[in-house]
């Protein structure tokens, strides 16, 4: 009777070891769920954000036809309120704001065109940019810093960690190469 005994404490082990990982299972569930909520809230903010800048930087004859094409997926009403009546609704009014700045004389933002695209072309705009710059600095170490600011792009670190995230693509791609920690120069 030894044996049977030992298997059914096996199976007793084994039940609440499952059991555990099940009440521990459905805690992850609903913070996973919690977390996803959180998210499809940010991703509708931001959503909307990128459809105020646009409507925003659009030109003026196409900045209703912008507006329009930026659709959030709720409906809209009968007549319009008045932020769709005014050419720069509340929301792009708050992020032109932001943008501005709060002292000093405002500068509108100025966006540099973008080219044309090519079928020869095969990377993207920011690795266009940083190639042409190294082809200029020659064989000089340079930092992401220093290609963010001759770029004309923020300094912040959201800015400088695009840039070394393409340094970084282009120094797997083989065309510049890493010379030590921080360090790029062109191959």
């Amino acid at each position: 009777m030894v044996p049977a005994t030992r298997a059914a404490h096996k199976i007793d082990v084994t039940t609440e070891s499952l059991q555990e990982d099940l009440s521990r299972l459905q805690l992850q569930k609903q913070a996973l769920e919690r977390e996803l909520a959180a998210v499809v809230a940010h991703l509708d903010t931001v959503q909307r954000a990128l459809g105020a800048l646009e409507a925003m930087m659009a030109p003026p004859t196409e900045g209703k036809a912008a507006a329009d094409a930026v659709d959030t997926g709720r409906h809209r009403a009968a007549r319009p309120t008045k932020a769709e009546a005014d050419p720069l609704p509340a929301a792009s009014a708050a992020v032109a704001r932001v943008a501005q700045g709060t002292g000093g004389e405002k500068e509108p933002v100025r966006r540099t065109p973008r080219p044309k695209v090519t079928p020869e072309r095969t990377y993207g705009w920011l690795t266009e940019q940083i190639l042409d710059y190294f082809a200029q600095v020659g064989d000089a170490d340079v930092r992401a810093r220093d290609v963010a600011v001759a770029l004309g792009r923020a300094t912040d670190s959201g800015s400088i960690n695009a840039v070394r995230s393409t340094l970084d693509r282009l120094v797997g791609a083989s065309r510049i190469r890493r010379t030590g920690r921080g360090l790029y120069r062109a191959s």
